[in-house]
């Protein structure tokens, strides 16, 4: 029998802790806890997991079990941790005793945060065991049917736990704050191969029972599994790329230049510290662009265009094994020590591998992305701030390209301003000096200006950190990058505009950067003759070149270009990236008849995304609650 203590206390500690008024001076270390966690990290923290889990594909649920090491900074008698949606079966010490425990209520108006799981220790508990089975709706893991796979030979499983959503299948004290080892051992149907953000097999065996160490410490977010028919590909002496056998040779391809990238990125900011760097290209399911997970990044099949174009993805997430994993942003108000910096590094890695003109590309695209956002939050809005405000808030509604763009430009400020020799230096030795610990804002800045600012404190002169840190907008001194290969694009679409034709156009050289300067600054009000001409001098509708196609089937939708409509909706059938879907259905919802086409294609294609895409896009729709 399941025995259980009152934790009301706990639901009113959380919301003093969220309270926006402690926050009143954000120049000022913080000393709350995590608001996005129910753990009391500062009392009682975890250490080390040992993880076994069944995989039931039938049921769409993990049966498993944890066992947390513990360390206690205090004298507390319990240890919370976040769930959400978790069956809890029963709770044990190392000696297999049984543990009260409690779960708590969800914090009104915060379903996202779940539910603290409160468990009594005795003086001498040094290991907590967790038996639980997750929800067949988990918000991280996205169960995939054989059908909805490349190959169609079994059925698919990942997970994707950033922000908060590791507690949907891991009771643990969810928050960046904390970190730990692991080790595992996952079961999977025979035939499949699984995989974790640890060491990982490079084939499959007979048992299905696959073992996995990570032994360096990592926070929640970023552990990962995946399962499905997969097999692996060598790219370099410690790079490789894992995905469904028919696809593997075409994912190494384009991959090729996954070891340079790490040779490059070691040259500038110190030794890779995580061993092995593989890339597993996922289903299209999968809801963002990558996920950082140590030692095995998650990418999605939309960077395979064929011919290496879209790779700079690859470089920001190997960037994250130094900005993010290593040292890692201590609550999710400080995420743009994470993607700023990692978006900056992300560059140096593309301009070192394929040289300073093509980083110039990136770079403009950058501000013309965070230029569009800053208008669309508007200029003084508290969102447009690096350091957030999501204290009442799920984290993953914040994440927008402020804390990348604005955070890689304000690190291109200081580079600029300190002169890249000694920027380089300084970041280096903060990489280093911070490895495996976790970083806030206001810590941050104390570290700059010692290690920085003081030392070249004349050339730091007129420069404001907290405007940039903690005011709205683009600063007046953002740094201006200018992309030669852009003013040739843009000279390419005044003469169209001017009445040239379009199949006269130089674009042979062309990158999917380059196409996309030049669709993104098409004219809105193009006749549709015109869309029509230059439909058939570049096939833009059917393009296997996704980042080109949303922009292309974006205009097309506002522009009501019907020819496209049916590559839109197959587009939309096939995709989960979370970034072209939205401005899809945004384009289509702006019109009544719109909205039904909008409805229509979603009904059909909901189904196939993953829990964070479905969120954002059943608001942006209406669609009725389940």
């Amino acid at each position: 029998m399941k025995q259980f203590f009152p934790v009301l206390s706990l639901i009113a500690l959380l919301a003093a802790a969220c309270s926006p008024s402690e926050e009143a001076d954000p120049s000022k270390p913080s000393t709350m806890r995590d608001p996005h966690s129910f753990a009391h990290a500062d009392e009682v923290t975890v250490s080390h997991l040992n993880w076994t889990a069944d995989i039931q594909f039938d049921n769409k649920v993990i049966a498993a079990t944890a066992t947390w090491t513990l360390e206690r900074q205090s004298d507390s008698d319990s240890v919370i941790f976040d769930i959400r949606g978790l069956d809890i079966q029963s709770v044990v010490d190392e000696t297999g005793v049984a543990l009260p425990f409690s779960i708590g209520d969800t914090v009104p108006g915060r379903p996202y945060l779940g539910q603290p799981l409160t468990v009594k220790l005795q003086p001498a508990t040094a290991k907590v065991t967790i038996n639980y089975i997750t929800a067949p709706d988990a918000g991280a893991l996205q169960w995939l049917t054989k059908e909805q796979t490349r190959d169609k030979q079994h059925p698919f499983l990942f997970t994707q736990s950033q922000a908060i959503l590791a507690r949907t299948w891991l009771p643990c004290q969810d928050g960046p704050g904390v970190r730990f080892t692991y080790n595992a051992t996952v079961t999977v149907p025979e035939g499949m191969l699984a995989l974790m953000s640890a060491a990982n097999p490079k084939e499959k065996n007979a048992t299905g029972t696959y073992s996995f160490v990570m032994d360096q410490p990592v926070p929640s977010y970023l552990m990962a599994l995946t399962a499905g028919d997969i097999a692996f590909k060598e790219i370099g002496r410690n790079t490789g790329v894992y995905a469904e056998p028919s696809y593997l040779d075409s994912c190494a391809w384009e991959l090729a230049d996954m070891q340079d990238m790490l040779d490059k990125a070691e040259a500038l900011y110190g030794t890779y510290a995580w061993g092995q760097y593989d890339v597993i290209v996922l289903p299209p399911s999968f809801p963002f662009g990558g996920m950082e997970n140590p030692r095995l990044t998650f990418a999605t099949p939309t960077i395979i265009a064929g011919d290496r174009s879209l790779t700079a993805l690859v470089a920001h997430e190997l960037a994250h094994s130094w900005s993010g994993n290593l040292v890692t942003n201590a609550n999710w108000n400080d995420f743009w020590l994470n993607e700023g910096f990692t978006v900056y590094f992300e560059n140096r890695i593309m301009e070192a591998v394929y040289g300073k003109e093509y980083a110039d590309m990136l770079q403009v695209l950058e501000y013309n992305d965070l230029s569009a956002t800053v208008e669309e939050f508007g200029v003084q809005s508290p969102d447009t701030h690096l350091k957030l405000h999501l204290n009442d808030r799920d984290p993953d509604d914040g994440m927008s390209d402020i804390a990348y763009n604005k955070g890689a430009y304000f690190l291109r400020l200081l580079e600029n301003t300190a002169g890249r020799e000694k920027w380089d230096a300084f970041l280096k030795e903060y990489f280093t000096a911070n490895a495996f610990k976790v970083m806030d804002t206001e810590t941050f800045i104390d570290y700059l200006n010692e290690k920085l600012i003081q030392p070249n404190k004349d050339a730091f002169a007129q420069v404001d950190i907290n405007a940039w840190i903690y005011g709205p907008g683009i600063p007046d001194n953002c740094p201006q990058v200018v992309s030669m290969r852009f003013e040739k694009v843009d000279s390419a679409l005044a003469a169209f505009n001017n009445g040239a034709p379009a199949n006269t156009l130089a674009t042979a050289e062309w990158s999917t950067h380059e196409w996309l300067r030049f669709l993104k600054n098409i004219p809105a009000d193009i006749s549709l003759s015109r869309m029509e001409e230059l439909d058939k001098a570049f096939q833009f509708t059917g393009t296997g070149n996704c980042e080109v196609a949303d922009v292309w089937y974006e205009l097309s939708i506002k522009r009501a270009y019907t020819p496209a409509y049916p590559a839109i909706e197959n587009f939309l059938c096939s995709v989960g990236r979370r970034k072209f879907l939205t401005p899809l259905y945004g384009a289509m919802v702006a019109t009544e008849e719109g909205k039904a086409m909008a409805m229509e294609i979603y009904k059909k294609a909901r189904p196939t995304y993953h829990y964070v895409a479905v969120s954002t896009l059943d608001a942006m729709l209406g669609w009725p609650a389940q």
